[in-house]
């Protein structure tokens, strides 16, 4: 019977370690994945990512814009598990909560200073001020946010995920711009009706 016990605990845990290592982007079997519709090998431009060059030169956005360089934008990722996005911060903006439900992040502070945090399992909140080089690391799926709470300059960020397409869940479009009961959300928020659409009238104006 104790046998019997060992095994079984034995392969729980090697189903369990198998999820975890499965639990980022598949592997793949080739060194790259070409596009469907390409006969032959791709040449350099496949591989080259341009959508940044519209950073070069330009002036410093009024509200908060991120532009993101994942398979989406740049097929070229697909199997390789890393993916970008240039975050610009005019002075008193902010980049919501959120998550990315397949990758960590690494932030990457290029002018400027941001306040950043996340909130753990245990709803405890970690958060620092960032300077200029600082880095600082998002655990996947943790709701976090990064604020610039500078009222004169602006910051830029780069951010670098562990996955080709680390997808993003927006907590309060999520939350109030979803099809969730008006009164699901009155109950969860220990509010009234008539406040969490004043919520979700100030999301969509």
């Amino acid at each position: 019977m104790a046998s019997k016990l060992q095994f079984l605990l034995l392969l729980s845990l090697s189903f369990a370690s198998l999820k975890i290592s499965l639990a980022g982007d598949p592997d793949i079997l080739t060194d790259f994945i070409p596009p469907p519709a390409l006969f032959g090998p791709p040449g350099g431009n496949y591989f080259t990512f341009t959508g940044m060059r519209s950073l070069v030169g330009a002036p410093f956005p009024t509200t908060f814009k991120v532009l993101k360089a994942s398979m989406e934008e740049f097929p070229a990722l697909n199997g390789q598990s890393v993916s970008y996005a240039v975050l610009q911060f005019p002075n008193g903006t902010v980049n919501p909560p959120h998550t990315h439900p397949r990758a960590s992040e690494l932030l990457f502070v290029l002018m400027g200073s941001l306040q950043v945090g996340f909130v753990d399992t245990t709803n405890k909140l970690f958060t620092q001020t960032l300077q200029q080089g600082d880095i600082f690391v998002f655990p996947k799926g943790l709701v976090h946010f990064q604020f610039n709470c500078d009222a004169k300059n602006p910051a830029l960020a780069l951010s670098a995920f562990g996955s080709a397409s680390p997808g993003t869940v927006k907590v309060p479009s999520a939350v109030f711009n979803s099809t969730i009961d008006d009164q699901v959300l009155a109950l969860s928020f220990k509010t009234d009706i008539g406040t969490i659409q004043k919520i979700k009238s100030g999301l969509s104006g």
